[in-house]
Formats: structure tokens, C-alpha cells, sequence
């Protein structure tokens, strides 16, 4: 069985939702405040919370409040353990497909005599 990493879980559950995947992106430009992001999505602010505190469990964005604003920032390397699985996957995959490459090549070689 694969080793399981509880912070993957926590990064692709974070992810699994449009909305935090669209506040994301607007945090990539810089740090925002919470009004700012909520505004886009029509959603009530306890709602967005609920979000925001998804985003912040998982160590993809870190706030701070400065009087009664709070402001929210993007911390792109908390992506690094998504990335490295990712990568881990796709070596994996590219071997597999390339031994069958191999072995249907090799069919069809013995096919042709």
C-alpha cells in the first residue's frame, strides 16, 4: 500500500472546491482582504469563512487581521507535497507506458516475421 500523507488529503480537499480554487488565484496577485474575496462570489461572509479556514488548514494561505480587517495571502510552497505526488505519479505512468510501447512494438516485430 502507498504511503498515505494526511497534508495530500488536506490539499486536495482544498482544491476540490471552485470557490477556494478562484480566491486562490486572486491571492496569486498579491495578499487581499477577506471583503475583496468574497465579493465575487455572492456568498455570505460566514460562508466564505468556512472556506477560508479550509484554505488556511491546509497551509495554502496564511491571514492576519489588522484592526478589524482581515487580510489574507497566498503561500504557494505549502503546493510542494501536491507537486512532488504529482511527479512521483507521473514517472510511474510514463515508465508503465513506455514498457508497453515496448511490448506492443516487440508484437508487432514478431507479427511482421
Amino acid at each position: 500500500m502507498a504511503k498515505h500523507d494526511p497534508q495530500l488529503d488536506l490539499l486536495f480537499h482544498a482544491l476540490s472546491d471552485p470557490t477556494r480554487r478562484m480566491m486562490l488565484n486572486r491571492l496569486a496577485r498579491g495578499p487581499a482582504p477577506v471583503t475583496e474575496l468574497a465579493g465575487p462570489t455572492g456568498l455570505k461572509l460566514p460562508t466564505i469563512l468556512r472556506h477560508l479556514s479550509v484554505l488556511e488548514d491546509a497551509g495554502l494561505i496564511a491571514s492576519q487581521k489588522d484592526g478589524r480587517v482581515r487580510s489574507c495571502a497566498f503561500q504557494p510552497q505549502a503546493m510542494a507535497p501536491m507537486r512532488d505526488w504529482l511527479e512521483e505519479q507521473r514517472a510511474i505512468w510514463e515508465a508503465r507506458l513506455d514498457r508497453l510501447d515496448d511490448y506492443v512494438t516487440n508484437l508487432m516485430k514478431e507479427r511482421e516475421k
